[in-house]
């Protein structure tokens, strides 16, 4: 008989790997794929471009359709620069809550998820019971569609897909899209003086930087859709949070950087906004070739990421009401994974322990009481299976 571990058993494992995303989660997904070896379920890894992480998926019951996919993250952000009052890749449990990477954000969503599977297997679900790790979600949730374009070719077709984001067990049915751009503005350096010799890669960098903030305007100033007006604020943004670049002050600037990303509501498509970009863009680097044909806009597409839709009788929305008897509706502005499962074709929605506030910050924490509502969840959902 193998070894039966307990949801926060589970935790203490996972959150001891320091699976940051910018180093390999491959110790950990070795664990997981161990356990759940350990309980006849064979695991499938889809790897990265250079081998170093892979995302994991596996199916536990009869290989028919309509089974529920839980799905999670296995990378986490830094600890670099936080002031922890305890070990970040140690479970602390006190006053009522477990301490430590991760335990919110989104490895106590893991762990329950992987706790259910031996209550699958003991329980004889007559539909599927489908995991999915991922890897890279902190870095634009790049590392879940290969996954989820595998999982279609390779399992039954699931009714529903739940994705684990912390929302304190409410349902989350839908979100925004977003992209994301490295914007590279070439310049040409002569002496300030000289200015109209030269091409000033930061001058001209803020005239994208205008163009977001008029986008802005105008998005703010349009009438609010009905799906629009859900989320706060009610439209599409853009925004840049970093920028460096520049000589010294009396050059003109050889280089520009900065990071450009969009949220777009759901009903706007968020490759229409990167094409508009890429347009205005393209329109900038004319006009500096004239001047001189060294410049140049270069653009890296950092990450995308679909919106999630509310559904019209959709499964997975369904499910979780039926599951947790919650009646609410809630959106977010933030992004995840479900928007990826729903672009794939799943019915989807978000619903996991944990609170968003806690993600991401020193002495991250989950609630005793979030991490016991998450498990009567996924005993609910055994159940619901095995009918």
């Amino acid at each position: 008989m193998p070894e039966q571990l307990t949801p926060r058993q589970i935790l203490d494992r996972l959150v001891a790997f320091p699976s940051v995303s910018r180093g390999s989660n491959l110790d950990l997904i070795d664990w997981v794929e161990s356990y759940l070896a350990s309980w006849g379920i064979a695991s499938h890894r889809v790897y990265n471009e250079t081998g170093d992480k892979a995302a994991l998926y596996a199916s536990a019951g009869p290989a028919v359709e309509g089974g529920v996919i839980l799905s999670g993250h296995s990378d986490v952000v830094p600890v670099d620069g936080q002031d922890w009052t305890s070990d970040p890749w140690t479970v602390t449990e006190r006053d009522g809550r477990l301490y430590g990477r991760g335990t919110c954000d989104m490895k106590g969503f893991v762990a329950l998820a992987l706790a259910a599977v031996p209550l699958a297997v003991q329980r004889g679900v007559k539909r599927p019971l489908q995991f999915a790790l991922s890897y890279d979600e902190e870095l634009g949730c790049t590392g879940a569609p290969p996954m989820i374009a595998e999982m279609a070719r390779t399992l039954p077709r699931a009714s529903a897909a739940v994705i684990g984001e912390p929302s304190r067990m409410k349902l989350v049915n839908g979100h925004k899209g977003g992209t994301g751009f490295w914007v590279h503005v070439k310049g040409f350096e002569v002496h300030s003086s000289l200015l109209p010799e030269g091409v000033s890669a930061i001058m001209e960098g803020a005239r994208l930087i205008q163009w977001m903030n008029d986008r802005n305007d105008e998005n703010r100033a349009k009438p609010v859709t009905e799906i629009a007006g859900l989320f706060r604020p009610p439209f599409t943004t853009l925004h840049s949070g970093q920028i460096s670049g520049g000589t010294a002050h009396n050059i003109t600037a050889a280089d520009c950087r900065f990071v450009m990303e969009f949220r777009v509501v759901p009903g706007e498509s968020v490759e229409d906004w990167a094409a508009r970009f890429e347009a205005e863009c393209a329109r900038l680097e004319a006009a500096m070739k004239v001047v001189r044909p060294e410049a140049a806009v270069l653009l890296d597409r950092i990450f995308v990421v679909p919106a999630l839709t509310p559904e019209t009788n959709g499964a997975a929305e369904a499910l979780v009401r039926r599951l947790t008897g919650d009646n609410g509706t809630m959106v977010v502005s933030y992004g995840t994974e479900a928007g990826q499962f729903q672009a794939g074709g799943y019915s989807a929605v978000v619903c996991g322990p944990g609170d968003i506030a806690q993600a991401h910050q020193p002495d991250e924490y989950l609630e005793v009481s979030e991490f016991e509502a998450g498990w009567r969840f996924m005993q609910a959902l055994v159940e619901d299976l095995a009918q």
